[in-house]
C-alpha cells in the first residue's frame, strides 16, 4: 500500500470560476491577483508613512508598477514560452479571444514581470532623480505577498501543477484536464506560495522592527531576488513540464531564466554588504513632487 492509498490526500475540486457577471467569468485567479496587488500597496503605504514620504508619490509609483507588472507577466510568457505567437497571432497576446469569447489572460510569466519592474524602476528613478536602490528595496519588501497570492491563484486555476507523487499531501487537480485529473501530484503552487509568504513576513519584520526605514542599498531587493528564484529553481524539479519543448531537458525554461536573476540577487547582497549605504528619498511629505 502506497502513502497515497494509506494517508490523507486532497481531491481539489474548487471551480476556477468564482462567479459570472453576465457572460463574463470572474476567476479566483483574478480575484487573488488583485488581492495581492492590494496587500502589496498597503504594505508600501505603511512603509511610506514610516519614512514620511508623500502619498502622491506612492500612488504614482504603485499605478505604474502594477501596469508594468501585468505587461511583463503577459509579454514574458510569450517571449519565453511561445515566441511564435508574436508572428502567428500577435493580437491574441493583447486581446485573447477564441470563437468570439474572451478567454482571459491565462499565459503569464513571473520572470517577465521581474524584468519589467526592474526596467521601470531604472527609468522612473533616473527620470525623477530618486535613488534607484531606495525604490527597488522598498518594492522588494511588498512584492513577495503579491507573488504568494499569484501562486494561490494558480492553485485555484488547477495550473502549474506538480509532478506525480505518493506524498501524503498530494493533490488531485480535478479541473486539470487530460493527463492531470485523476492523478496525485505535488501542490507545487503551495510550495512556492509558502516560501514567498515567509519571505514577506521576514522582510516586513526586518523593516519595521529593526531597519525602521534605514535599509542598506540593495539588501532587501537582493534577498527577494535570491530567495524567490532559488526556491523557483528547486521547486521546478517537482513540477509537471509546462511546454512540450522542455520534455527531456535537464533544466526547464523557468530554471534557466532563474539563474541570471539569482546572480543579480547575490550581486546586490554583496553590494549591500560592501557599500553599506543608506539611501533616502528626496520627496518627503509636504514637498512638491513636480511630476
Amino acid at each position: 500500500m502506497t502513502p497515497v492509498d494509506f494517508l490523507c490526500t486532497v481531491t481539489w475540486k474548487v471551480n476556477p470560476v468564482a462567479f459570472h457577471l453576465g457572460a463574463l467569468e470572474v476567476r479566483w485567479y483574478g480575484i487573488l491577483l488583485a488581492s495581492g496587488f492590494l496587500l502589496a500597496y498597503l504594505t508600501l503605504q505603511k512603509i511610506f508613512k514610516t519614512e514620511n514620504i508623500s502619498q502622491k508619490l506612492l500612488d504614482k509609483i504603485s499605478i505604474w508598477t502594477i501596469i508594468w507588472t501585468i505587461v511583463g507577466l503577459r509579454l514574458g510568457h510569450f517571449l519565453f514560452y511561445e515566441p511564435e505567437q508574436f508572428i502567428i497571432n500577435p493580437l491574441e497576446i493583447i486581446l485573447p479571444i477564441h470563437d468570439g469569447h474572451f478567454v482571459g489572460y491565462q499565459g503569464l510569466a513571473s520572470h517577465g514581470a521581474v524584468i519589467a519592474i526592474i526596467l521601470f524602476v531604472i527609468y522612473y528613478t533616473w527620470k525623477h532623480k530618486i535613488n534607484l536602490f531606495w525604490l527597488l528595496d522598498r518594492l522588494a519588501i511588498a512584492i513577495p505577498i503579491a507573488a504568494a497570492f499569484v501562486r494561490c491563484g494558480n492553485l485555484m486555476n488547477h495550473e502549474i501543477v506538480g509532478s506525480i507523487t505518493t506524498v501524503p499531501w498530494a493533490f488531485d487537480f480535478t479541473y486539470g484536464g487530460p493527463g492531470i485529473a485523476g492523478t496525485f501530484r505535488h501542490p507545487a503552487q503551495l510550495y512556492e506560495a509558502a516560501v514567498y509568504f515567509l519571505l514577506f513576513v521576514g522582510l516586513t519584520v526586518y523593516y519595521f522592527k529593526f531597519a525602521k526605514g534605514k535599509v542598506p542599498a540593495g539588501l532587501t531587493s537582493g534577498l527577494t531576488l535570491t530567495i524567490i528564484f532559488i526556491a523557483r529553481f528547486i521547486i521546478e524539479f517537482y513540477k509537471e513540464v509546462q511546454v512540450a519543448s522542455e520534455v527531456g531537458h535537464a533544466l526547464d525554461n523557468g530554471q534557466i531564466l532563474s539563474i541570471p536573476i539569482i546572480l543579480v540577487g547575490v550581486g546586490l547582497l554583496i553590494y549591500a554588504a560592501v557599500k553599506r549605504q543608506i539611501p533616502e528619498c528626496p520627496y518627503k511629505e509636504g514637498k512638491p513632487l513636480n511630476f
